[in-house]
């Protein structure tokens, strides 16, 4: 318990002390984030606040992990390094899609085959138990790549990323406590005590943004947590075993992850890149309903508390049925924001276009049909 305090606490105070710091050194250097036509803020705000949950979560979980406890922190710590060179470059200098993907691959890559985190089992979702080693891999690097970017995508408004990653290493390490297992109590605890210190400078309005230095971290750190976290509480021997756990796990990261699978989904559909820019994410739509970022932020951290008590209190039913529940809940509180929202002047324009449209052709086939009188 003590390694644990003293890991949120010192994550805290690194960061909360080192984010004024970056704020001024990213306004003497104009490293700003420049508001466009999709970004909802309207000023320039100084970006790379990553930096201090970066500082604070690897010197707390260094320091808070006795030695002699584990030999795959070092790894841990090696993907967040790479995480973090390739969220900084990206925030200065921006870097292609291409080359973040080799990044987080490099990353996922550390994870899986020295780290040791790798999906093997799937708990009986769909009816499958233990899953092919090369199939595994595959998994499991897609769920590493695609937690890392969910993170990044809904990190569009002041304090929602942030509140979000709070919510899941706090609801992880809670866990990780209980069932004995220091090492990732001590890694979600460091990460929720440096998220805390940056969240008190991101809060509406915002003085600074994490970029995707800290939304990449983020999303790194919770990928290796929620596979763990199926592993551990998928096991019957394990401290503290729980049913469903791989439902469980989805619902603490239900929020950006869901949103992440379904704009990807749709821009695929939409024949474009999965990582091209739009304003189809859940925070865009309840910013369209007349929401502040405050009350956007609120929205979305209540409904994520939400599915996870849903999915805690239906893990009897099976991995299957909840994670069904849970996606056609989803889609039920995603269409209810989209369709609540007031139409915008553009879309109005477009549908009196349309309807002139349709009313012309109406009128051409209607005088086509009608006959002509000889004289």
């Amino acid at each position: 318990m003590d390694n644990i305090l003293l890991s949120a606490a010192l994550a805290f105070l690194v960061t909360f002390f080192a984010i004024p710091v970056i704020i001024q050194v990213a306004k003497d250097k104009k490293l700003f984030d420049e508001p466009d036509e999709r970004k909802v803020h309207k000023t320039v705000i100084p970006t790379l606040g990553g930096l201090g949950i970066f500082a604070g979560f690897i010197i707390a979980t260094l320091m808070g992990v006795p030695s002699s406890v584990t030999s795959e922190l070092q790894y841990f710590a090696a993907a967040a390094t790479v995480i973090f060179f390739l969220g900084i470059k990206d925030d200065i200098l921006v870097l292609s899609a291409s080359k973040k993907f080799i990044g987080q691959l490099i990353a996922a890559g550390i994870i899986i085959k020295f780290g040791g985190i790798q999906i093997t089992n799937m708990h009986g979702f769909l009816g499958i138990y233990e899953i092919p080693h090369i199939a595994s891999i595959v998994l499991s690097i897609f769920t590493i790549i695609v937690i890392t970017n969910s993170f990044n995508l809904i990190d569009g408004v002041d304090g929602l990323a942030g509140s979000l990653g709070l919510l899941t290493t706090l609801v992880f390490g809670a866990y990780f406590f209980y069932a004995g297992q220091l090492t990732y109590a001590v890694m979600a605890f460091a990460l929720a005590g440096s998220t805390i210190g940056f969240l008190l400078y991101n809060f509406s309005p915002a003085k600074i943004f994490m970029g995707d230095t800290g939304s990449l971290l983020l999303g790194l750190i919770n990928s290796i947590l929620v596979i763990k976290f199926i592993n551990v509480a998928g096991n019957p021997v394990s401290n503290l075993p729980i049913e469903a756990a791989p439902a469980i796990g989805f619902s603490i990261l239900m929020i950006p992850l869901f949103d992440t699978l379904r704009v990807f989904g749709l821009r695929i559909l939409d024949r474009r890149s999965p990582f091209s820019p739009d304003r189809t994410h859940v925070h865009h739509f309840l910013l369209d309903l007349g929401m502040s970022h405050r009350m956007v932020t609120i929205t979305c951290v209540s409904v994520n508390i939400a599915f996870i008590a849903m999915a805690f209190f239906l893990r009897n039913l099976g991995t299957t049925t909840v994670i069904g529940i849970l996606l056609v809940s989803a889609f039920i509180f995603i269409s209810v924001i989209y369709y609540s929202r007031p139409k915008s002047k553009q879309q109005l324009v477009e549908e009196n276009i349309s309807n002139a449209e349709v009313i012309k052709s109406h009128k051409i086939l209607k005088l086509a049909s009608e006959p002509v009188e000889a004289e």
